[in-house]
C-alpha cells in the first residue's frame, strides 16, 4: 500500500524495499481486506480508449470567450466535447469527492475513461495519464492588454488515492507552432484536502492565435486508479486579473440522499404495504455560493413519476442563508434538508420510476459581468424505483467487491413486508485485472434464523459475463420461485480460484449492515465494508410455480464423506437425484445419477487434490469440497 509512512520508510535495504512496494502493488492498495471480503479496483474490459495522447486535434472551427465548464450538464461519464477533445481518459462524477464546487468534477487517476489501466504489464511503471485537452480557442487579436486569464479548481486525492511526490498534475499552453509549454504543475504528497483555485494570466504572443488550446494531465502510476487528481470550475476570459477569485454563482453539489428509509429502491407492492414505514423521513443536498458575499435563496423539492409524468410531491423554502466565501478553505455551503410525506400510488400502476429534483431559484443567469448562464449548476436529481425488486445501492459502482477465498460465500439481507415470492437476482459483475466472462459461480437463495444465513432454499450455477454498458445489471432467474415469510438473503458462491467481482457502491451505506460471509460451516456479519453490493433481488410475477421454503432441504447433516477420501462417496440423503463432481478449476468432471437406495457411488478423477461436490434432490442443492487422496 502506498502511503506516507512508506515513503519515509527508514528501511535502507533496496531489495526489501522493492520486494514491498511490488507485492502492495500485487494487492493493490485498494484492496482493502475486511474480514473476509475484500474491496478491487474497477478495471473494465472493452475498446481501448488511450486517454493519454499528445496529439493536438482540431475542430474545423474554434470557440470564442469566454470558455467554461464545471462538468455539470455532462450526462455521461465522458467530458462535453463541446468543449474537450475526445479521448481524455478523465471519469466525470459525482462521487470521487466530498467538497467540490458544483456538481460534478473531472477525476484523473492511471486508468483510461472506460476503466482499463495504462499499462496491465509493468505495476511500477509511471507515465502520463489522463490528459484533458480544451476545443480551439479563437484568441486572434487578443493582446497582454486585454488580460486573458485562465482558473480553475483542483485537489488532489479525494476519496482515490493520495498522489506521491513523484505524481504531478500540469496544464499546458498550445502555441502558434503547435508546441506544447508547461505553465503549471501541482506535485503530489504534501497536499490537503481541499479544493483549491487557481489562476493563470495568458500574455505571450505566441499563444494569442485563432486556434489556442490548454491541457491537463496527469502523471503518475499507469497500473490502476492511482494517484487521483479533481479537476472542477475551468473558466477562460478576458477582462480578469489575478485577484478574481469570486464569481456570483450559487451551485448545488452533494448526491441527495434515498427516498426510502431502507432501500433506494423496491417492490412496488411492498412499498403499498405501509408506504410510511418505508418512506425516508427526509432528503437531502446542499446549496454552495461561490462569491464573497452573503446570499439569501429559494428552492423547489419535488418528487415525480417519469413513466406517468405525475408529479406528488412539491415543496419549497424561500429563506436559505448562505454566507459569503473568503476565497480560503472549504466553501460556504448550507445543507438543506427536505421533509417528505408518503407517496399514494395510483392502484392500477404496475411500476413507478420517481424522479426527485432539487432546484435552486437563482438569477444566475442574468450576470452582467459574466456572459455565462450559470444556471446550469442549480439543480440535482435522482431516481427511486417502485418496481418488481430490492436495491441498496445508487446504479454506479466506485469500486469491485469479492468473496477472498475458493468456496467462500457471501450473503446480502433483505426483509419483506409482507409474505412473497422471490423470482431471481439482478447484479452487476466488474471487470477486475482480467477477463473472465464464462467462468462459473453460483447464486443462492438462503432463510433466516437468528439473523443471519440459514438454510439453502435454492441456487442457480450461472457464468460470469458483463454488461454491455458501464454498471449495467444481468438478471438470473431461479428455476422456480421461492416462497418467503419475511427475511431472506441472496448471495454467491465463489467456485474457482479466481473471484468473481460485484460492483460495490461506496456512496449508499443502506446496505453496509446487512452483508454476511461463510468461509466453512457457520455465517459471520460483515461489519467494517463501508458501502452497499450491487446484488439486487427481484420479486416473481404472479402465477409462477412456488417452493415452499418448508420443503425438504439439504443442509449440514447431508454432508458426503468420508472427507478425506481415496475415491469413493456416500452420503445420508436419500432425496439426492444428481451429483455433479467438479475440478478444483471449476471443470465438470462426471455426473453421478443415484440409482434407487443406493447411497454410495466411485468418482472417476485420476489426480489427488481438491474437489467440489454438488448434490441436488431437483429444487435444491448442496456443494461441498471434497479432498481425495488415492
Amino acid at each position: 500500500m502506498k502511503t506516507h509512512s512508506q515513503n519515509n520508510c527508514n528501511n535502507k535495504s533496496g531489495f526489501f524495499k522493492k520486494l514491498f512496494v511490488v507485492s502492495a502493488l500485487i494487492l493493490f492498495h485498494c484492496q482493502l481486506i475486511h474480514a473476509q471480503l475484500k474491496l478491487v479496483p474497477i478495471t473494465e474490459i472493452g475498446i481501448e480508449d488511450t486517454g493519454n495522447s499528445t496529439s493536438a486535434e482540431r475542430t474545423e472551427a474554434s470557440i470564442n470567450l469566454p470558455f467554461f465548464d464545471d462538468f455539470s450538464t455532462t450526462v455521461t461519464t465522458h467530458p462535453n466535447t463541446k468543449y474537450w477533445m475526445p479521448g481524455s481518459g478523465v471519469y466525470i462524477n459525482n462521487t470521487l469527492t466530498v467538497n467540490h464546487p458544483s456538481v460534478n468534477v473531472a477525476t484523473f487517476d492511471g486508468v483510461n475513461s472506460i476503466g482499463t489501466p495504462y499499462n496491465f504489464v509493468n505495476p511500477l511503471f509511471q507515465n502520463f495519464t489522463d490528459t484533458l485537452t480544451s476545443q480551439p480557442i479563437n484568441l486572434e487579436g487578443k493582446a497582454a492588454k486585454d488580460s486573458i486569464y485562465l482558473s480553475f479548481y483542483w485537489e488532489g486525492k479525494g476519496l482515490g488515492e493520495k498522489p506521491d511526490s513523484s505524481d504531478y498534475l500540469s496544464l499546458e499552453f498550445l502555441n502558434k507552432n503547435l508546441e506544447w509549454s508547461i505553465v503549471w504543475t501541482r506535485n503530489g504528497y504534501n497536499i490537503d484536502t481541499l479544493f483549491h483555485q487557481q489562476l493563470i494570466a495568458i500574455k505571450e504572443s505566441g499563444f494569442l492565435h485563432n486556434a489556442f488550446q490548454f491541457r491537463f494531465r496527469g502523471y503518475g502510476r499507469n497500473s490502476g486508479p492511482y494517484d487521483t487528481w479533481h479537476l472542477d470550475y475551468v473558466y477562460l476570459n478576458e477582462k480578469r486579473n489575478a485577484s478574481d477569485k469570486f464569481i456570483r454563482d450559487i451551485t448545488v453539489r452533494k448526491p441527495l440522499t434515498p427516498l426510502f428509509k431502507n432501500y433506494t429502491s423496491m417492490p412496488l407492492r411492498q412499498y403499498k404495504i405501509d408506504p410510511k414505514s418505508a418512506t425516508a423521513v427526509s432528503v437531502s443536498s446542499d446549496i454552495v455560493n461561490l462569491n464573497n458575499r452573503e446570499n439569501i435563496n429559494s428552492f423547489t423539492f419535488t418528487v415525480q413519476d417519469k413513466i406517468s409524468g405525475k408529479k406528488y410531491f412539491t415543496s419549497n423554502d424561500n429563506s436559505v442563508y448562505i454566507g459569503p466565501y473568503t476565497g480560503v478553505g472549504p466553501f460556504r455551503n448550507q445543507e438543506r434538508i427536505m421533509k417528505l410525506d408518503p407517496i399514494t400510488v395510483d392502484p392500477a400502476a404496475k411500476s413507478v420510476s420517481l424522479q426527485y429534483k432539487m432546484e435552486v431559484l437563482t438569477t444566475d443567469d442574468q450576470n452582467p459581468i459574466v456572459s455565462i448562464d450559470l444556471k446550469r449548476n442549480d439543480t440535482i436529481s435522482a431516481y427511486a424505483d417502485l418496481s418488481d425488486y430490492y436495491a441498496f445501492d445508487d446504479g454506479s459502482a466506485e469500486y469491485g467487491v469479492q468473496v477472498n477465498q475458493k468456496l467462500g460465500r457471501a450473503a446480502v439481507r433483505y426483509i419483506l413486508a409482507k409474505p412473497d415470492t422471490i423470482g431471481g437476482v439482478r447484479l452487476a459483475l466488474v471487470p477486475y485485472d482480467k477477463d473472465i466472462s464464462g467462468q462459473s459461480f453460483t447464486v443462492q437463495l438462503y432463510s433466516n434464523k437468528a439473523g443471519k444465513p440459514d438454510q439453502l432454499l435454492t441456487q442457480r450455477s450461472v457464468s460470469a459475463r458483463y454488461a454491455d454498458n458501464r454498471n449495467g445489471f444481468l438478471e438470473y432467474a431461479f428455476n422456480n420461485a421461492v416462497a418467503i415469510t419475511d427475511t431472506f438473503y441472496v448471495g454467491w458462491l465463489q467456485i474457482n480460484d479466481e473471484p468473481i467481482t460485484f460492483g460495490f457502491d461506496r456512496n449508499s451505506i443502506l446496505g453496509k449492515n446487512n452483508i454476511f460471509y461463510n468461509l466453512g460451516s457457520s455465517w459471520a456479519k460483515e461489519t467494517s465494508l463501508n458501502g452497499s453490493i450491487m446484488l439486487r433481488p427481484y420479486l416473481s410475477a404472479s402465477g409462477r410455480e412456488v417452493v415452499a421454503g418448508t420443503e425438504p432441504v439439504l443442509n449440514s447433516r447431508n454432508y458426503f464423506f468420508p472427507n478425506p477420501g481415496k475415491g469413493i462417496i456416500n452420503w445420508k440423503n436419500a432425496l439426492i437425484k444428481r451429483i455433479d463432481v467438479y475440478s478444483a478449476q471449476g471443470s465438470l468432471v462426471q455426473t453421478i445419477i443415484p440409482e434407487k437406495n443406493n447411497q454410495s457411488a466411485t468418482l472417476n478423477v485420476h489426480a489427488d487434490g481438491i474437489y467440489i461436490i454438488k448434490g441436488s434432490d431437483g429444487k435444491q442443492s448442496f456443494v461441498q469440497k471434497l479432498l481425495i487422496v488415492k
